[in-house]
């Protein structure tokens, strides 16, 4: 995967044109596709395919491209070149491969979350460079200090200063005003300290989210099972819950919704994939099922329900020991306001969907938090 591997073979003539434009772009940097995607925190394998033309990568992917060739070379692309990659890119995008809308909107999750990422680590460095001044700072205060100290004690212990000189006096002001900077300095370093120590998680938490929708991608790109037919009965398409899960067990999967049709949605878009599917109506039953039964995959997880709502669910699934490390997905009704998204991830949720929503995304996301549960299972 360092090297670029040939173009896929049977792409049209747009796709074909702009996995070239891209391809000659990217030569023009000199490194491998690893080490670019290392750079870009971007999934390798995911790059290769864009450069093989067998995925159109959103064009965040081809303006970083573009910023990152100025850098190494010193000047900018010219604008006719940018409206002719832009062109060529739009050709490939409407092309007969183009994405279905949930690959798109997780594409647009994806460049998202990378944003975040790449920002949160330029931020890191930031604060990582003015710490690291600030305890050098510090540390030459120290050696000024302890000089200035080593002078006033020779001076009190063997010698009289000349008239006209500070003497012990001076001395013990100049170390009182070094004192005072180096406890200016004490308390800016207690407040970078916790800045980066709050960057540092945003990087931890947007890398693992770029690391999870790579994984959603990858699956909604594939091909899933046929959506089981809705029946009259929710309870029909699910299996009899294990009282103990052993490797070989299915994954188990928490729908919580106060409606009844929804629930009935829910386990038809993801009886396919072959899970446990449990069902609860409230809040607290919820809770029950989560006490009672075992260990499941991925809650998802209504915000709008009577007596307990979802944010209250959910903070209650995250005090205990127990559960606090399932997944949750809020499912809601209600807008796209930053202010409930924001709500949401502060309970704890890993995503947050408005209704009504794709179903191929719902499946994507729930089927790459079951792999990952799996894969966490004891051989």
């Amino acid at each position: 995967m360092g090297e670029l591997r040939p173009l896929a073979d049977e792409l049209d003539d747009d796709c074909r044109a702009f996995a070239q434009a891209l391809r000659t772009l990217f030569t023009g940097l000199r490194v491998s596709v690893r080490r670019y995607a290392a750079r870009r925190y971007r999934d390798a394998g995911t790059v290769s395919r864009y450069l093989g033309g067998t995925r159109v990568p959103p064009w965040e992917f081809v303006v970083d491209l573009f910023a990152d060739l100025a850098t190494d070379h010193g000047a900018a692309a010219t604008p006719l070149t940018l409206d002719h990659v832009r062109e060529l890119h739009r050709r490939a995008v409407q092309a007969g491969a183009a994405p279905a809308d949930g690959v798109q909107v997780l594409q647009r999750q994806l460049a998202d979350a990378d944003r975040e990422a790449r920002r949160a680590t330029a931020q890191e460095d930031v604060l990582g460079d003015a710490l690291l001044d600030r305890q050098h700072r510090i540390a030459d205060l120290e050696v000024r200090l302890n000089l200035l100290e080593a002078q006033w004690s020779a001076e009190r212990a063997y010698l009289r200063p000349p008239l006209g000189e500070p003497g012990a006096a001076g001395a013990a002001g100049a170390a009182g005003d070094l004192l005072a900077e180096r406890g200016r300095l004490e308390d800016q370093v207690r407040k970078l300290e916790a800045e980066l120590e709050e960057t540092r998680l945003r990087v931890m938490l947007a890398e693992s989210r770029c690391n999870v929708l790579e994984r959603q991608l990858a699956i909604a790109e594939g091909p899933l099972p046929a959506l089981a037919p809705i029946g009259p009965d929710p309870a029909a398409t699910l299996r009899t819950p294990a009282a103990h899960t052993s490797p070989d067990a299915p994954a188990r999967i928490l729908a919580v919704d106060d409606k009844p049709a929804n629930l009935l949605t829910l386990t038809a878009v993801l009886a396919g994939l072959g899970h446990d599917i449990l069902t609860a109506d409230s809040g607290q039953a919820a809770l029950k099922a989560l006490l009672d039964g075992g260990g499941f995959a991925v809650i998802l997880l209504d915000v709008q329900m009577p007596d307990m709502d979802g944010y209250e669910t959910a903070l209650h699934i995250k005090r205990r020991a127990r559960t606090r490390n399932i997944p949750i997905i809020f499912l809601t009704a209600m807008d796209h306001d930053p202010s409930h998204m924001f709500r949401g991830y502060t309970a704890g949720a890993v995503d947050y969907l408005v209704k009504p929503f794709d179903p191929a995304i719902i499946r994507a996301k729930v089927e790459a938090f079951v792999q990952l549960h799996l894969e966490a299972r004891p051989a």
